[in-house]
């Protein structure tokens, strides 16, 4: 799925020449977090509105490209890593770049978020199943083995939560044979979180990935 078509120019990148007054006054007319830096289209990172604040207005930006953050995703990144590079990051901008590392434009968060609301693993009509099982004995191909030995279509998967002992699988399966699915999961051991013919978890998620999309766009 192409994500290409939410590349933003609405607002030009700084140049390392321009002044920090400048930049200021990017960061108080929108509400990114972060404003990527080009030099003769070159990406050099990204300055921080946190760190804007501190710098006196008539300095240059350029003078603190040891202070830039460096994150972005390439014109050829999918919709998936570009939006868990968001959230290692704790930005609400990515830098695009292209294959020789020209800055190209950039994405919002508001707006994948709003492309994740619009995938199957969401909008398809299916049962959720969060399963459980430890970190070394988990197994993908063993977990679509599991689903379609019974009969049904694996929609998605990711995996929602883990720590240094154990992993949590979030499953979105076809509406059919989920008791048998779970009585399945357990035989191999799998702890079952959540098992429902509900999707009130997945409408949940969709609900709050909505909530953060208009929030970051007041």
């Amino acid at each position: 799925m192409d994500i290409t078509s939410f590349i933003n120019i609405d607002i030009l990148p700084l140049k390392s020449s321009d002044n920090i007054g400048e930049a200021c006054a990017i960061f108080e007319e929108t509400t990114h977090s972060h404003i990527p830096v080009i030099n003769d289209h070159i990406f050099l990172g990204n300055l921080a509105e946190t760190d804007c604040k501190t710098f006196e207005k008539h300095q240059k930006v350029g003078d603190f490209q040891y202070l830039f953050n460096i994150f972005f995703v390439k014109n050829n990144t999918n919709w998936f890593d570009t939006l868990e590079t968001f959230a290692r990051n704790k930005t609400n901008i990515m830098p695009v770049l292209n294959e020789t590392n020209e800055y190209i434009g950039f994405y919002e968060l508001s707006d994948i978020l709003t492309f994740f609301n619009e995938t199957p693993f969401l909008n398809e009509a299916g049962n959720t199943l969060i399963i459980e099982k430890s970190f070394k004995d988990y197994s993908f191909s063993e977990i679509c083995q599991i689903i379609e030995s019974n009969n049904t279509k694996l929609l998605g998967a990711f995996i929602s939560d883990s720590n240094e002992n154990n992993i949590q699988i979030t499953l979105k399966i076809a509406k059919s044979g989920l008791n048998e699915i779970i009585q399945t999961f357990r035989r191999y051991n799998y702890d079952i979180i959540l098992g429902s013919e509900e999707d009130s978890y997945l409408e949940d998620l969709k609900e709050r990935s909505q909530y953060l999309s208009k929030y970051l766009n007041i």
